[in-house]
């Protein structure tokens, strides 16, 4: 809602006010970001006709007196549980006053300009979305991350079985990861990096929000935009919106087999929601011989960074048991 402040007094000392109107409202959801919250507010109060909302996932730290320190205009929300980012966003999305949802992760800052940037790009009638430029704090643009190509059967195939690791610059992974992109030109995308999506009110109501299903993080903000897309909506991707983004703080402090078992069950389950039976077991198959490649890396010296060797292989296969073997025996189930 517009918000009236007063900008002076007559002679018989009323007050004359001001129709002060919020352009959009930033979104940002939080866990255990105490080290991350306070820069991310403090640069989005910077840009007043934004209103600020936090809604945090039951942070162990000291999130939300961060953030009230650093925004005491914030509106601060606790959750009583970890209920996902998608719920969480959803939330926030409620609250919401702007014609313009903007959802940003704690670590990344807004630099200046960057919201009117968004705000300006969602102008023409067509675009739907936008999605900023992330990059770290070599001022390099996130190739990889930044912007991506909605995933396919053979892209997935070559980030599970090992293929973008061996040869990080073949085809499928360039493709999909738009490492080719010209990210100096404002153009048309598949889907922004959810870090830093703004997203028009209208669009955002007649898709339905975020999936909630998609717990508690990973690929949520994929089918947000494949939805968008479905649509047609454009969404755009904007090289002067610039935000600094240092990336997974919360994610890489969750143990190695949370990690993958979130990951793989929200892949299976975008791909049950959106690609056909076949494809769906397709990919069963490919996750299960992945693991089996992965148990092996991690066997001879190959797991993943400051990870027990155990630790890989254990959790590639509960990732197996829980995304493969109970997955087909649930559906056979209901056959």
């Amino acid at each position: 809602m517009p918000r009236l402040r007063p900008i002076s007094q007559d002679f018989d000392g009323r007050l004359i006010y001001f129709v002060f109107v919020i352009t959009g409202s930033a979104i940002v959801v939080t866990y255990n970001s105490a080290g991350q919250i306070g820069p991310c507010l403090e640069a989005l109060r910077k840009s007043d006709r934004w209103q600020r909302i936090v809604v945090d996932n039951a942070s162990r730290d000291d999130t939300i007196e961060r953030a009230q320190e650093a925004d005491p205009a914030a509106c601060v929300v606790k959750n009583a549980k970890n209920s996902g980012f998608a719920a969480a966003a959803n939330q926030g999305a409620r609250l919401a006053s702007g014609d313009i949802l903007l959802f940003l992760n704690p670590d990344a800052i807004a630099q200046p300009d960057a919201l009117d940037a968004l705000a300006n790009a969602l102008e023409q009638g067509s675009v739907g979305a936008v999605g900023g430029a992330l990059s770290r704090y070599c001022g390099e643009v996130d190739r990889g991350f930044c912007v991506r190509r909605f995933p396919t059967l053979p892209s997935m195939a070559a980030e599970i079985l090992l293929l973008n690791h061996i040869w990080p610059s073949n085809p499928l992974n360039r493709n999909y990861r738009c490492l080719d992109l010209d990210y100096a030109t404002l153009q048309d995308v598949d889907q922004p990096a959810g870090a830093c999506l703004a997203v028009k009110r209208e669009v955002w109501a007649s898709v339905g929000g975020f999936d909630e299903s998609f717990f508690p993080i990973w690929f949520e903000d994929v089918d947000l935009c494949l939805r968008i897309r479905a649509q047609n909506w454009n969404i755009r991707y904007c090289p002067s919106a610039r935000f600094l983004h240092s990336g997974g703080h919360s994610v890489n402090r969750l143990p190695i087999g949370d990690r993958q078992i979130f990951w793989y069950r929200n892949l299976l389950r975008y791909w049950q929601k959106h690609e056909s039976p076949a494809a769906v077991a397709t990919l069963r198959v490919i996750i299960a011989v992945g693991m089996g490649l992965r148990s092996l890396a991690a066997l001879f010296g190959a797991a993943p960074e400051n990870t027990p060797r155990t630790a890989a292989i254990q959790a590639y296969a509960r990732v197996v048991s829980e995304c493969v073997l109970r997955a087909r025996r649930e559906g056979s189930d209901t056959q």
